[in-house]
């Protein structure tokens, strides 16, 4: 039977995978979004994704988050594809559309399938590791900056069981990037969100492209000095790293360092060009979510009793640039080393 799927949220990466399940598997797709000028210009012209090797421009059924409650509609999958700080609302939002035996994909960074599961429930949440670039700050135009070949997933049920659904998930997400299927999705989420402090984190700060940001001299150790924290804080919480972006065993069978390492620099062989994910929201004036990366290491390192200076000071300086304290620059990596001496 064909499935009706939802993407609920349409930034940059819900953009590029309605365009690709509508395009590549002819899925009956509906994008919901809450940005009012971006549904109006999907509406009107469709959806432009721009890669590497590919321009696509592709018809969407779009609708205004207003639209839903008229439009008659029940979904077998929502893929909610928003940032951490929509989790729950989102969820809450889309709970009355989700058919009783539907499912809740969880698209996005951060450790959020508990929350969004305490509102669907857990027999109908599925959790999703992803790793692809994009942008989006013209209405109906998003640039993808990693291709299909270079675009990965994970899914999981949460009780880390294999299921004919997960498989099926996973079939479907095979059509954006490669998707694995992992029975460790706790453990998947936590190592890219330690991937993601890695870099995320400190370049979120700054403004510039990831490559530029990589580039400053003392960033790689401060990088491995938020990799470690995270890992630390990880283990103590019973989180098993292992390894990611379709990473083999082989490839991350080193040191514990020599692991955060590789992680990182597989994320930066697929994101090297292009901004991450704080900057577009400080560029758009937004709150970033890095309260939930970042800043969730914090917050469990103070309850475990482990210190986390760098995160500490990374979630700090973060705080004040979404307060409008401090402007997003390149002088924020002298704070930041400042505040992680000073600590």
């Amino acid at each position: 039977m064909k499935k009706n799927i939802a993407v609920l949220g349409a930034g940059a990466i819900g953009s590029s995978v309605s365009a690709d399940l509508t395009k590549k598997a002819a899925y009956d797709v509906t994008v919901i979004d809450q940005w009012p000028a971006h549904v109006e210009a999907m509406k009107a012209g469709g959806l432009r994704v721009q890669m590497k090797d590919e321009d696509l421009r592709i018809p969407i059924q779009a609708l205004h988050l207003c639209e839903l409650a008229s439009a008659n509609l029940e979904f077998d999958i929502v893929f909610l594809a928003a940032k951490s700080n929509d989790s729950r609302w989102m969820a809450e939002f889309i709970k009355p559309y989700l058919k009783s035996d539907g499912v809740l994909v969880g698209v996005q960074n951060g450790m959020n399938d508990d929350s969004i599961a305490s509102v669907v429930g857990r027999s109908r949440t599925i959790g999703c590791v992803v790793e692809l670039q994009a942008e989006l700050f013209t209405p109906g135009l998003v640039q993808r900056n990693t291709t299909r070949k270079g675009t990965w997933f994970a899914v999981g049920e949460l009780d880390g069981s294999y299921t004919s659904r997960v498989k099926e998930i996973a079939a479907i997400m095979g059509n954006v990037g490669r998707c694995d299927v992992t029975s460790n999705i706790y453990g998947a989420k936590w190592t890219k969100l330690i991937a993601n402090t890695m870099t995320m984190g400190p370049f979120g700060l700054l403004g510039l492209r990831n490559y530029e940001a990589a580039a400053l001299p003392g960033m790689f150790d401060i990088s491995v000095g938020l990799g470690r924290e995270s890992l630390a804080v990880g283990a103590a919480l019973g989180y098993r790293i292992e390894p990611i972006f379709g990473l083999r065993a082989d490839e991350f069978a080193g040191s514990s360092d020599e692991n955060l390492v590789t992680a990182m620099k597989t994320l930066m062989s697929h994101v090297g060009g292009g901004r991450t994910a704080p900057i577009h929201d400080h560029i758009k004036g937004r709150k970033s979510e890095m309260e939930f990366i970042p800043g969730v290491v914090a917050k469990k390192g103070r309850e475990l009793g482990i210190p986390t200076p760098f995160n500490d000071a990374v979630t700090e300086i973060d705080r004040q640039i979404n307060s409008g304290a401090l402007k997003m620059d390149p002088s924020n990596f002298e704070l930041l080393k400042a505040r992680v001496a000073a600590a």
